[in-house]
């Protein structure tokens, strides 16, 4: 595979050459060919030959024309296949010359192996330095490009060098005959003989051994998000067909040992099956729509193996817990799979365990999160990597009776997802029955319908994305959750989720706590909090100019319900931190500024008071969770109060840029909106913390030995701490005279202690008690 130097540095010369030369060898070839095809043949055809000279010599000229005309074929081939690869080639190398002239200007240094970084590191800068200053989002812009521009060369390589192979052919004697007009006509052809290669070895089902299973899966990687393979292999093996071998797999009751012995070989099989699908859901060719309706037809009748007999939603669903399905597919599948259960549940007299269950049972999932047999899960899985089916689907009501246009039987799709349906048991990754493999699934649901981003996207160089319609499923989520603890605890494993979701909203949620009432739904004028613009608009529609998404008490509630779980407080808290720190940058004098009128750290004070206050809710909850989970003076009452800092260690470690931070460590995948696109002095020196620093203070081990009570109000004290970060970083940021840092600090850090104070006043939810 060519490597960024040699992109960058290839000459083309000779290929440019070889072009012609093909050329040249074609024209020669084409009056041969008309001259054997005009002469020898049309003479042997005229000729009155008899016995045993018109059986051999009428042949072999026929046979000796037709070799004229493979050669005419093959060499014109070679031609058009060398002529688009040497463009390839050369749109390559233009764009990675463009890329190295364009860094500098943008203070970055692309080295010989094409590794990024600083033109001028910020540590090796003057003083008077006024260059260009790259972000992080820069650096993965200029990387991105490059890969982009490498990948092109490297694709037209493999294909070009493949269709020479396929072109010369293997008969030492014969020409071959192969006909390609273009680079992009040969990669189709070998995308279909592949997806031909690769069907064979399905049809071999269960009794395929491992090496063929790792054929198959190199099938697969080889071509990743390739729309043709994907469309043809779909097509060749049928709807029916993935349902059947993949239910295959899952039955053991013929002896197959794979499922046994090869456990990570299905594990990536599945993982590769889900996206080639998903990347064919997206083609709207006559086959693969026929291929969609019988896929989702296939859904309700069982697939009969030797042992077993799952649904073909269950089959599907397992085959959609990787990749990016079509929008519509999603959505007609997920009405139909919502009717079906509504059909084996009796309207939801039985619960769908029982209904779904399956004896014997097949094991459809080898990836984690179960072991496949509630359907349900799977669908959540593929909507929380499309955003915008997910974000259509929580904010759509179901028709039960699709066939009957005079029932109007609906469902609500978010309650009853996140409130009606019992979720059933399954096997999870600890080996305990649980549910927590079905609300895990719906949270990564919830999380791309609320943020418009796929619930495990890679956080560096994600935009602030979300939408009105976004915003609705959030207002739903807020208001279901904050409305008792239960609804959080009784769900096993969503508490994650809901985390990152309330660290996507806190600029809205600290819009609406600090409004004095619980119950008004209007912000407080000129507030500094919320994503609305400089002129007021909000991104959520005109109504939210100046209207709350939420209730100041539902926004209490929430906050301190997620941050009774020890993930969500981390992850509310970084977030919070952020958040703040932002703020003020965006709000708060500049550095320089006269600080002779009091009156302009007004909205400073808010906001710190604002941002301490809610960690003063989410700090005092946790803790009332922990007494309520864990005996005192116990161990594991100890070392859950030691953890409940920890979360400052990540908070500095994120990265901010284009407007959004994205958490690290312990909630990795988080995104945070900030007050504005450029990353101010407060959020680039509150970013500059060491973190070990950081750490090495909230240690404790020597805390351990105190008791729960002492534990416990140092741990608050701690909280307190955490809470005056961003206003010291703000008084740290660079340009503030040592006088002025020293008098931010003074007023900020009082700030913040009367608003701990302040998180007292609230009516905070009650910890939560297991039966």
């Amino acid at each position: 595979m060519p490597r960024f130097d040699q992109v960058l540095h290839v000459r083309l010369g000779s290929l440019k050459e070889a072009v012609t030369d093909w050329g040249d060898t074609y024209d020669k070839l084409v009056k041969l060919q008309e001259k054997a095809e005009n002469g020898l043949q049309a003479k042997a055809d005229r000729a009155d030959w008899e016995g045993e000279n018109a059986g051999v010599t009428r042949p072999f000229v026929k046979k000796t024309a037709k070799e004229f005309a493979d050669a005419a074929k093959v060499a014109d081939s070679i031609r058009n296949i060398l002529r688009d690869a040497q463009a390839e080639f050369k749109s390559a190398k233009e764009d990675l010359e463009r890329l190295v002239e364009e860094a500098p200007g943008k203070g970055i240094r692309i080295d010989p192996h094409g590794v990024v970084g600083y033109l001028i590191h910020p540590d090796r800068r003057s003083k008077n330095y006024d260059g260009p200053e790259p972000k992080q989002a820069d650096f993965d812009a200029m990387r991105s490009a490059i890969k982009a521009a490498v990948d092109k060369a490297n694709d037209a390589d493999d294909v070009a060098s493949r269709a020479l192979r396929t072109i010369v052919g293997t008969d030492e004697n014969n020409f071959s005959g192969t006909e390609y007009d273009n680079l992009k006509e040969a990669s189709k052809a070998q995308d279909a003989e592949d997806a031909k290669e690769a069907a064979k070895l399905v049809k071999k089902g269960d009794d395929a051994t491992p090496e063929e299973i790792d054929k198959l899966n190199k099938y697969f990687k080889d071509n990743k998000d390739d729309p043709y393979f994907a469309e043809r292999f779909a097509v060749e093996v049928g709807a029916k067909g993935n349902l059947e071998y993949w239910a295959d797999m899952g039955d053991a009751s013929d002896g197959n040992r794979l499922g046994i012995d090869h456990r990570d070989k299905l594990a990536e099989l599945q993982k590769n099956w889900s996206m080639t699908l998903a990347t064919a859901t997206h083609s709207t060719s006559p086959e693969m729509e026929q291929w969609k309706a019988d896929m989702i037809k296939a859904g309700g009748e069982p697939i009969q193996t030797r042992g077993t007999h799952p649904y073909g939603f269950q089959v599907m669903s397992n085959l959609m817990r990787v990749g990016d399905y079509d929008d519509k597919f999603l959505r007609n599948y997920g009405n139909s799979l919502a009717v079906m259960e509504d059909k084996i549940t009796h309207g939801g007299s039985h619960p769908p365990g029982r209904a779904w269950y399956q004896t014997p049972q097949s094991h459809l999932n080898w990836i984690g999160g179960g072991a496949g047999q509630d359907p349900m899960s799977g669908f959540m899985e593929a909507l929380g990597h499309n955003p915008k089916a997910s974000t259509d689907f929580f904010n759509s009501d179901i028709d039960l009776t699709p066939e009957n246009s005079k029932d109007d039987k609906k469902l609500n799709a978010f309650d009853y997802f996140s409130k009606d349906r019992d979720w059933p048991e399954e096997l999870n990754d600890k080996g305990h029955m649980s549910k927590e493999p079905g609300y895990d699934s719906l949270g990564h649901a919830l999380e791309s319908a609320t943020t418009g981003h796929p619930y495990d996207a890679t956080p560096e160089g994600l935009k602030d994305v979300r939408t009105a319609e976004n915003a609705e499923v959030m207002q739903k989520v807020v208001e279901y959750y904050s409305s008792d603890p239960k609804h959080m605890h009784e769900q096993p494993g969503i508490d994650d989720s809901l985390g990152k979701m309330g660290a996507a909203y806190i600029d809205e949620l600290d819009r609406s706590l600090e409004q004095d009432s619980d119950e008004i739904m209007e912000e407080k004028r000129n507030s500094p909090f919320g994503n609305n613009d400089k002129v007021g608009h909000s991104r959520f529609g005109d109504k939210f100019d100046t209207e709350l998404l939420w209730k100041r008490g539902d926004a209490v509630n929430f906050m301190g319900i997620v941050a009774q779980s020890e993930t969500g407080h981390a992850t509310l808290s970084q977030a919070q931190m952020l958040y703040t720190t932002s703020v003020l940058d965006d709000v708060g004098p500049k550095p320089g500024s006269d600080l002779s009128d009091d009156r302009n750290l007004t909205d400073a004070r808010t906001t710190l008071r604002i941002g301490s206050e809610a960690q003063g809710i989410m700090d005092t909850t946790r803790m009332e969770q922990i007494d309520k989970d864990y005996e005192k003076d116990s161990d594991e009452y100890k070392k859950a109060v030691g953890r409940n800092t920890e979360w400052v260690k990540f908070g500095v470690g994120a990265v901010a840029a284009g407007g959004v931070a994205a958490l690290t460590g312990g909630a990795g995948g988080a995104l945070v909106p900030l007050a504005t696109e450029t990353v101010g002095g407060a959020v680039v020196t509150f970013l500059g913390m060491e973190a070990d620093d950081i750490g090495e203070k909230y240690e404790k081990d020597d805390l351990l030995k105190q008791k729960s009570d002492e534990l416990s109000d140092e741990a608050l004290r701690m909280g307190k701490e955490n809470s005056l970060l961003p206003g010291k970083a703000y008084a740290g940021a660079p340009g503030w005279s040592d006088k002025d840092a020293n008098y931010l600090d003074e007023q900020l850090v009082e700030n913040v202690r009367n608003a701990r104070n302040n998180a007292k006043d609230n009516s905070l939810p009650d910890p939560y008690e297991k039966p």
